[in-house]
């Protein structure tokens, strides 16, 4: 008898049904064809003590399984359920009623139980465009996959309760998730708030305009001046995610199973790969099933990048595309995946390999050649990608000891979000444009037009300050984002004046 069940493969972050065809014939033997890998051919002993525990059994005859598309690379355990009804279908120890409804996923255990499986997420979102009614699936992945709508999806804990739903002897109850009340209800801060954060002063308000344009930053200053803390509560004075956004990060976490049980992602991912991390884990990729790396699972939060000289050049340079397209596409013979990265980057250094520099109570310090050599670990073409540099002083004992506590990060945002919301209305007529730090050339000569106070003023501090020409277009952008934060339409002397001082740590500058 031939039956046929559905599951799902993921590449990227997007999925692929695939059909699992069970022929049981006269003869014995099993054979598993569709191009599956170790862990899908060892599934036959996992199935075979799964329905041995549960007072069920593999069919003494010729078992013949085809995995179509045959030319797509199934992977893993997960399809480990979706075989196992097959079989029980095929062998008619299960009614097959309506089994081409339903889009079966699980990894099993031995006593028939059932492991939680990646990318549950754009597997029911697939599920729900192809047609398909339900999709069952292990109960940990339950909330997750129901964020979906007009989808069914049943959570089980084990496969006895998979063979009494088709039995019929006792229906699975679907999980229903209102996707847009518990969003809603579940945004939050996060722990980390820049009320904690004495002194610092100009480093808050630097990161406000960060936060406000979505500007990259690198802030550079000596061992224990605030650099990580400072970075850590960046995500709190960002804007709040919008649904889309929340699903399109969810989405992501979902296939590598960081999706945690409250299912949709609320809060805007923060990642800090350390210093000694690969160029695969950073930008994702792999040999065999792609995976995302950490500047996609940083997609519409913040990558912290801390020590940056520390990290390899090569894998940092290979964020310089990633950064300007705000995607990543990893090609290898046999497949090419694409996944979002649209990120901010904040980056900390030391100034100099002692971590001090031009500093006369440091008993350590560097000499210009020593920093020269320091600073161009980092390449000029990926510093270009950075918006805005500023300089981190250590706090005076005095701020340290003040019982006062600093502006909260929910007043702080609350300013960062009206910014946001004059750049989504002047940015409305362009699909790719969000907010200033995204804007090209062109978009820079329409809305970041001068006065010529203030092109007078551009220019003298290029030439005093020792400016490189790349910083600037960033002076630009990052001077219409404080006009934005000021709640005004043009960009005035002051606000470019403003800009200005971020630039001074341009590699020119800083070493002037």
């Amino acid at each position: 008898m031939l039956t046929k069940t559905y599951g799902s493969a993921v590449f990227g972050v997007e999925a692929t049904t695939i059909t699992v065809e069970v022929n049981i014939d006269k003869g014995i033997g099993y054979h598993l064809v569709g191009l599956p890998d170790n862990a899908v051919k060892e599934s036959s002993y996992r199935i075979s003590a799964a329905l041995s525990n549960n007072g069920y059994k593999l069919p003494g005859k010729k078992i013949i399984i085809n995995m179509a598309p045959a030319d797509i690379r199934k992977e893993g355990a997960s399809y480990d359920l979706t075989l196992a009804i097959g079989i029980l279908a095929a062998s008619n120890q299960i009614q097959s009623k309506n089994i081409e409804e339903y889009i079966i996923m699980g990894e099993l255990s031995l006593d028939g139980g059932l492991h939680p499986i990646k990318g549950a997420l754009p597997i029911a979102i697939k599920a729900r465009e192809e047609g398909f009614k339900y999709f069952i699936l292990p109960k940990e992945n339950a909330k997750e996959a129901a964020i979906v709508n007009d989808l069914q999806v049943l959570g089980v804990d084990n496969i006895m309760e998979v063979i009494n739903h088709f039995d019929e002897k006792e229906l699975l109850k679907p999980t229903i998730v209102d996707t847009r009340a518990e969003f809603y209800k579940n945004v939050d801060f996060p722990e980390f708030d820049f009320a904690d954060v004495k002194g610092q002063e100009s480093i808050k308000r630097c990161m406000e305009i960060a936060a406000a344009g979505g500007h990259n930053i690198i802030l550079i200053g000596p061992p224990g001046a605030g650099k990580t803390m400072l970075a850590k509560r960046l995500p709190s004075i960002l804007p709040p995610m919008t649904l889309k956004e929340a699903l399109e990060t969810t989405k992501i976490h979902s296939v590598v199973g960081k999706v945690k049980d409250t299912g949709l992602m609320y809060q805007r991912p923060f990642r800090s790969p350390h210093h000694t991390c690969s160029d695969i884990s950073l930008i994702g990729g792999g040999n065999n099933l792609p995976q995302p790396g950490e500047i996609s699972l940083a997609h519409n939060g913040v990558l912290f990048l801390d020590e940056l000289p520390e990290f390899k050049r090569s894998t940092l340079e290979v964020m310089r595309q990633p950064i300007e397209d705000r995607e990543v596409t990893i090609s290898r013979a046999k497949f090419t995946v694409t996944y979002p990265s649209s990120f901010m980057l904040v980056a900390s250094m030391n100034p100099s390999p002692s971590g001090y520099f031009n500093d006369a109570d440091s008993p350590v310090t560097s000499s210009p050649a020593e920093m020269q050599r320091y600073l161009s670990k980092i390449s000029g073409p990926l510093l270009d990608r950075i918006d805005i540099h500023i300089e981190v002083t250590p706090v005076p004992f005095e701020k340290l000891s003040e019982d006062r506590k600093g502006e909260s990060s929910v007043s702080i945002r609350n300013r960062v979000t009206k910014a946001r919301e004059l750049q989504t209305e002047r940015f409305k007529e362009y699909d790719s444009i969000h907010y200033n730090a995204q804007m090209n050339v062109k978009h820079i000569r329409t809305f970041c037009t001068l006065s010529e106070e203030s092109k007078t003023l551009l220019k003298n501090a290029m030439e005093k300050l020792n400016l490189s020409a790349r910083a600037y277009d960033r002076i630009l952008k990052v001077s219409r984002t404080i006009a934005d934060l000021n709640n005004s339409k043009s960009i005035n002397s002051n606000h470019i004046a403003e800009a200005i001082q971020y630039r001074s740590l341009d590699r020119e500058g800083w070493l002037a």
